[in-house]
């Protein structure tokens, strides 16, 4: 994390892999609320779905803009670093959905909420956790990992 603050260009690519996720997130809220309003998809499911439609807009997004000076590495064998580094990162995050909605959940119903508002509520309260732990895993990773093939 020092180097992140202490470098012009490590905050520069730290910004922009964060505007990359904030893309991604919006596309991962999105697509598991649809999953899970219209199709009545099992939310752990809707958010594995969503996940994945993220980590395939990050990659393109972080290739091509946060990091389009790392190219001495093939576009394949990069996806496949990203990939690794974003399933273990789903490995970090199904526990937290699985087990962090239904605690929540829980609470929400004990704000007398309507059963759809605690249900909404406490889908995006516990992806939006999600999605912060796994971005903090997700840049360190991809950057000193995936990425390690440009100048810090």
């Amino acid at each position: 994390m020092t180097a992140v603050l202490k470098n012009p260009a490590e905050r520069t690519r730290f910004f922009k892999f964060a505007i990359v996720g904030a893309i991604g997130a919006l596309i991962d809220f999105g697509i598991m609320n649809l999953l899970v309003g219209i199709s009545q998809t099992p939310f752990v499911i809707a958010g594995t779905i969503s996940f994945i439609c993220a980590v395939i807009s990050n990659f393109t997004w972080n290739r091509f803009w946060t990091y389009p000076e790392s190219r001495s590495k093939a576009l394949i064998g990069q996806l496949g670093q990203f990939s690794l580094v974003n399933a273990a990162g789903l490995l970090i995050r199904i526990p937290i959905l699985h087990y962090g909605e239904p605690a929540l959940d829980h609470f929400m119903i004990s704000l007398s909420l309507t059963s759809r508002i605690h249900q909404i509520l406490s889908h995006n309260i516990t992806l939006a956790m999600a999605v912060g732990v796994v971005m903090m895993w997700n840049f360190f990773v991809n950057r000193y990992w995936t990425y390690n093939d440009i100048d810090g």
